[in-house]
């Protein structure tokens, strides 16, 4: 039979809360969802529990019940952060884990097979627990055969706990009160009314009914207590970190260029956390200087946005002025960022894949400039139009103004052919018995070609009548040139890159 564990993280915002404000530990402390009078609560730790403070009332209302309560935000965006760290802790230790994104703090983990790595499941549990304990969190791990029942027993106790069998399992998340379980508050409430104050209890109603009268949330709870609702378990992907390194051929000094290569790494850091839906709320900075002092060989910053950010101008001016503050103490060798996301918005999104490295605006202006020295046809760019021969099938038509490139996705990159401006008549002659030379285009032996392809036509005007090649070179030059059956003579119609 397959083995679970559920990691639960009790309260992971208020543990933030807290660690922010260690003296509140003392008191009874809550996380509010605003910083206003009317305000749900959260999160509440052991003190305001004793208080009477229950998850759902109004921050005004707990206030009533216990004058000294501290209560404060946590965003989204830092909880979103710190579930990840703690996910990645945990896959040191099960490389399947699951993380709950709807209750901050609850995981599981696959544990099956891990006996033939670990002496026992229980030593497993302790295992997890130290290396919470040592990044800063409380954890209960509880480890059985399904996800409700660690789930609700995880709930319930604190410490660790290991179910040898499935009965045992069940019972326990029987006895689990309901206000230890994250269900609305007013089902709840309903439910205390009429008796039913444990997970039993509530296996003891029936289904429909429950739906009817509490809702949703209450009807989900019984299908997964009572296994209606199983569900495999469904692993989070581990993510690559968001990173950029360069190292320098010599040590870099001035600020002013070391800025701009911060500038060259910042685009492609925003771009990948653009990809994955995210925006910036933190920036790590590892330098690596030349210095003879070991106590300056590396230097590490980190750049915080006041809010998830995806604006590149907005971070290269809090580098800047991180670095005009305290300037580096000797020349830098390498420059390593990495980039922390959350979620980002649609807008941010929209408006970040709108931007673009290239100042339009200046390149319009550089345009202008060179219309005005040589003239209002300087400017062109080539347009594809229907045509027979390889030279009519584009025009070249007046560029007046740049534009925003807007690339589509190709599975294989195109080669791309570099035509002449006029054809170049080039000299053809023997080398070897299988080789032969452009005399007067390359000395390397042809070593390859492709061909003929046939092209004709013309009639109508002037005839044409050519046979096209596709020769490689041995210096690795990929050259198209065609055969004149007209004139009898090669001509170079351009190179492939």
């Amino acid at each position: 039979m397959d083995r679970l564990a559920c990691v639960d993280v009790p309260a992971l915002p208020l543990q933030m809360l807290l660690g922010c404000n260690p003296s509140w530990a003392e008191h009874p402390a809550a996380v509010v969802a605003e910083d206003k009078p009317q305000a749900l609560v959260l999160w509440i730790n052991a003190a305001a529990r004793r208080a009477g403070i229950l998850p759902g009332s109004r921050y005004a209302a707990a206030l009533s019940l216990s004058p000294m309560l501290r209560a404060g935000v946590v965003s989204a965006a830092e909880i979103t952060r710190v579930v990840d760290d703690i996910a990645a802790c945990l896959r040191k230790f099960s490389p399947r884990i699951e993380i709950a994104r709807d209750e901050p703090g609850v995981f599981w983990a696959d544990v099956s097979g891990l006996e033939r790595i670990q002496p026992s499941l229980a030593s497993w549990t302790r295992d997890v627990r130290a290396a919470l304990r040592a990044a800063g969190w409380h954890a209960t791990v509880v480890a059985g055969f399904t996800r409700f029942g660690t789930y609700a027993v995880a709930k319930a106790m604190r410490g660790a706990r290991v179910f040898d069998d499935d009965s045992a399992e069940r019972t326990a998340a029987c006895d689990v009160s309901l206000d230890r379980l994250a269900i609305p508050a007013n089902a709840r409430d309903g439910l205390l009314k009429l008796g039913i104050r444990t997970v039993g209890d509530c296996l003891g109603l029936p289904a429909q009914g429950l739906r009817e009268r509490f809702g949703v949330e209450i009807h989900r709870l019984h299908a997964l207590a009572s296994g209606d609702a199983w569900a495999p378990l469904q692993p989070s992907p581990e993510v690559e970190p968001v990173r950029r390194v360069l190292w320098l051929d010599d040590a870099e000094a001035d600020f002013e260029r070391l800025l701009f290569l911060f500038k060259r790494l910042s685009h492609p850091l925003l771009t990948a956390l653009a990809a994955r839906g995210a925006a910036l709320v933190a920036l790590d900075m590892r330098l690596q200087l030349a210095s003879r002092n070991a106590g300056d060989e590396a230097r590490a910053e980190q750049i915080r946005p006041a809010a998830p950010t995806l604006d590149p101008v907005q971070i290269l001016e809090l580098v800047r002025l991180r670095f005009e503050a305290r300037p580096p103490s000797a020349g830098v060798v390498r420059v390593e960022l990495e980039a922390h996301g959350a979620h980002a918005t649609p807008e941010q999104i929209r408006l970040f894949r709108e931007q673009t490295k290239r100042d339009l605006a200046a390149g319009n202006r550089a345009l202008a400039r060179l219309r005005a020295e040589l003239g209002e046809d300087a400017i062109v760019r080539a347009v594809l139009r229907e045509g027979h021969m390889p030279e009519a099938m584009f025009r070249w038509e007046r560029l007046d103004a740049l534009a925003v490139p807007r690339p589509k996705d190709m599975a294989q990159r195109t080669l791309v052919r570099r035509l002449r401006a006029k054809p170049a008549e080039i000299t053809a002659r023997p080398s070897h018995a299988a080789d032969w030379m452009l005399a007067n285009v390359t000395e390397e032996a042809v070593a390859e070609q492709r061909g003929p392809y046939l092209v004709s036509g013309g009639w109508w005007a002037r005839e044409v009548h050519r046979a096209y090649y596709f020769l490689w070179t041995r210096q690795g030059e990929l050259l198209w040139a065609y055969f004149d059956h007209k004139r009898r003579r090669w001509y170079l119609q351009g190179r492939v890159e």
